[in-house]
């Protein structure tokens, strides 16, 4: 087994492991208003981590400002500008595509 398979395998058996402790020490305990509060943020800042992460770096080499830069700045303003989610993707797109062919 190569190396990927068992990191996913190991990653598999640690969150049902974590999802069955929880359940076990919990029992029929319902965690209380600001620890769900807490938890509904920890997806979002994960998700901004990563986009972040793949957006800025460079596989160990720094911070990179390239066309993915430029394609994230794009849909930030489309959100912001409450454009449809499609149009965010495709916005993203094609100014990535813009900036990659013009440098």
């Amino acid at each position: 087994m190569s190396a990927v398979w068992i990191t996913v395998a190991a990653l598999t058996v640690g969150t049902f492991a974590t999802k069955a402790a929880g359940t076990l020490i919990l029992g029929a305990h319902e965690p209380g208003e600001r620890t769900m509060a807490v938890t509904s943020l920890v997806a979002p800042a994960l998700l901004a981590a990563l986009v972040v992460y793949e957006t800025l770096g460079d596989h160990g080499e720094g911070v990179v400002i390239d066309a993915r830069a430029a394609g994230l700045g794009a849909a930030i303003v489309a959100i912001i500008a409450k454009a449809p989610m499609i149009a965010v993707v495709l916005i993203a797109a094609l100014v990535t595509a813009l900036v990659r062919a013009f440098s």
